[in-house]
């Protein structure tokens, strides 16, 4: 089996902290975070977090919030997507479209450990919540 083939498929997400240098742990989505990240065989990664309990829109439009609504929605998720090469230890995901405009034409640094079965990502230096911390993402196989 080829390194990448290890990456191919959709995983769900177990957890999410952000780690900072002072060793402390931050949760932005929550503790109860859900997400999924699916890497294609063609080379595609698709990624959405979101917090598990968010505030619906008094209107089932999704174009229809107000400001408030707006606002509450776009802060308790992040979506992306794109391309990914896997080399070693680490999968560098090139943003095409993202819910963040900034990331859009962006490289997207991993580092990938597997632990068991279940894959682990990490991104040092990104900047959450105006901090710079260490994402740590934790996932396993998606099953239905």
């Amino acid at each position: 089996m080829q390194q990448e083939n290890t990456l191919i498929g959709t995983w769900q997400l177990v957890s999410w902290h952000n780690k900072h240098a002072d060793g402390s742990k931050t949760y932005t989505l929550g503790k109860d975070a859900l997400g999924y990240i699916s890497y294609s065989p063609d080379g595609f990664v698709f990624v959405h977090l979101m917090a598990a309990n968010r505030v619906l829109f008094s209107e089932n439009d999704p174009f229809g919030g107000t400001q408030a609504e707006d606002s509450a929605a776009m802060k308790s998720q992040i979506t992306y997507a794109g391309t990914f090469d896997y080399s070693g230890d680490q999968v560098v995901h090139t943003v095409t479209q993202s819910c963040c405009p900034n990331w859009v034409g962006t490289k997207q640094v991993r580092d990938v450990k597997f632990q068991g079965s279940d894959l682990i990502l990490s991104a040092a230096g990104a900047k959450l919540d105006g901090k710079i911390v260490t994402a740590e993402l934790h996932w396993n196989r998606a099953g239905r």
